[in-house]
């Protein structure tokens, strides 16, 4: 066994974004691709020795491939240890888990979570740091930096590693310890919700399917649900990891969880439905006939959040990106507590639970997470679910309506534009931009409601932690009644650019409650269009998906 130093060429394009390095597998697979951003990593993070790290990924296509070579690198830059996920699996927020309890020095992410699997999908690869977060951006950016001046990477040249049997084998000088990917993450949903009360309520006979899209939640969801919590054997469907997620788009929405929402929406629908996405930090959650939007799982969690033996104490604070809606606001303000606005990627919320600032976190891209991990967890927001189910002996529906009749209903919806021209969609980004001076007190949709613009701004992050700056986080159109229009350019897609609408609009009566999301919006997306000029801009007519 040697340890090589392989000459290379810089690869353009390797900045990772909000998630990490994503790109098309194709991509990966070039000789020295994968290799060169590894080497950048640890170029970052400098002297090893000594320490340890965890990987694991989600399973897809080219998983266990990068994970042999991720291995033989660590081993030529004198990592001490490396924890590894049984036959290369570990979840994302299970990933953030074992870092955090077994004391890492970080851990390496292969995922591009809910993008399409399979050797002609995507391929991802995020480093997440001490505290089992996603890095900062001053670490992506010195990756960054590495990876364009790089001229040699080092690996061994050793056999592969068997990741298929738990145990410790040697690799070089690193000790590769092969662990169970489920037990450690098990362990820690187990002292946070009350088990005893969610294995009653399925002993009474509670109806319930999780959809695991064919993606890594579902050994998760099988040990516990149907494992320590006695649900019925089916209860997980979709259960097994297949690299090409069995040709599902595993993003846990209306639109890609089809299968579940037509069960849901069935004479025979069981009591719960739930799903979560490719890498299983993402969740959706349903009951019978209503898919519930993330913005409200996260406030209903948060006002119900005493009921999880975790969180009996209360919580400290609750944090949302900026696109997601203001739900949680509410919440915040009836308890008492502060409720930040971050810009959208999970690294923001990490600074405020090191502090002591929040205990929730959400996203409205279907991620609900606490300072149990610092990664969003999808497992754990069904499981909190169960345990408000149980604590409460209301449906899905019935804790719904009761948290609208109490706090009002946040009516809201995200429209996407996909793989759009990247020139066209920077062009009306800035147009936009360009027009903010001039729509702050402007009356929109004459004849259609008469919205009045309060704010007309691009949404700036300064950190309350470390004081740094995120600029350019999207343009806000905020209305006098709080409607509000959003518009971003995503960084999780790898094909052209992702255009993302988010349309806000208050409705405090119950009597409005029960109207058809895109007919209470109709408004707001009509003035949506016309202050941007998508479709002429775009030639896209329609949303590609509308959550």
């Amino acid at each position: 066994m040697t340890i090589h130093t392989v000459a290379t060429t810089p690869f353009a394009g390797q900045r990772p974004g909000t998630s990490g390095l994503r790109k098309k597998v194709t991509e990966f697979q070039q000789p020295g691709y994968l290799e060169n951003f590894v080497e950048a990593i640890f170029l970052t993070l400098g002297d090893l020795t000594g320490q340890t790290l965890v990987l694991g990924g989600d399973g897809r296509y080219f998983n266990r491939s990068a994970i042999q070579t991720i291995l033989h690198m660590a081993a030529a830059h004198g990592v001490a240890r490396v924890l590894v996920g049984q036959g290369g699996i570990l979840s994302t927020p299970a990933v953030s888990c074992v870092i955090r309890k077994h004391g890492a020095f970080g851990g390496i992410v292969l995922s591009a979570s809910h993008n399409p699997g399979g050797p002609d999908g995507d391929f991802g690869i995020k480093y997440n740091i001490g505290n089992g977060g996603p890095a900062p951006e001053k670490i992506t950016e010195a990756v960054y930096s590495q990876t364009q001046g790089l001229l040699s990477y080092r690996i061994s040249d050793a056999p592969p590693v068997n990741l298929d049997t738990i145990g410790t084998t040697q690799l070089e000088g690193m000790q590769v310890e092969v662990i169970d990917s489920v037990a450690d993450y098990a362990e820690l949903m187990k002292g946070l919700f009350d088990f005893d009360a969610i294995r009653a309520l399925f002993a009474r006979g509670f109806t319930m399917r999780f959809d695991g899209m064919s993606a890594v939640s579902g050994p998760y969801a099988k040990a516990i649900l149907e494992g320590m919590l006695g649900a019925p054997a089916g209860t997980v469907i979709n259960g097994e990891p297949l690299e090409d997620f069995g040709g599902h788009h595993p993003d846990p929405n209306p639109v890609n969880a089809a299968e579940l929402i037509a069960l849901m929406n069935g004479p025979d629908a069981p009591e719960f439905g739930a799903a979560s996405d490719g890498d299983g930090d993402r969740n959706m959650i349903v009951g019978r006939g209503i898919a519930v939007t993330p913005s409200d799982s996260l406030a209903i969690i948060a006002a119900n959040a005493t009921l999880a033996p975790g969180y009996a104490a209360g919580i400290k604070g609750i944090a949302r990106s900026m696109p997601t809606s203001t739900a949680a606001d509410r919440v915040a303000q009836a308890l008492g507590i502060a409720c930040f606005e971050t810009p959208t990627g999970w690294k923001y919320f990490g600074n405020l639970m090191d502090a002591g600032m929040v205990t929730l976190c959400g996203e409205e891209s279907y991620g609900t997470g606490s300072d149990h991990v610092r990664e969003k967890d999808g497992l754990w927001a069904v499981l909190f679910w169960l345990n408000i189910v149980a604590a409460t002996g209301k449906t899905v529906n019935q804790l719904v309506n009761e948290h609208w009749a109490r706090f009002g209903r946040n009516y809201y919806s995200r429209h996407d534009y996909e793989a759009v021209d990247a020139t066209a969609a920077d062009a009306m980004m800035n147009a936009l931009r360009d027009k903010l001076p001039t729509l702050e007190g402007e009356a929109l949709g004459e004849g259609m409601g008469n919205y009045r613009v309060s704010v007309a701004d691009e949404f700036v992050y300064t950190d309350p932690v470390d004081h740094s700056v995120a600029t350019q986080q999207g343009v806000r159109i905020i209305m006098d009644d709080g409607s509000r229009i959003v518009f971003r350019l995503s960084g999780t897609g790898t094909e052209g650019a992702t255009i993302r609408v988010y349309l806000e609009r208050y409705e405090a009566d119950p009597a409005h409650h029960n109207l058809e999301t895109q007919e209470a919006l109709s408004k707001l997306i009509a003035i949506a269009d016309s202050v941007s000029e998508l479709r002429q801009r775009t030639g896209r007519q329609q949303p590609s998906v509308i959550t």
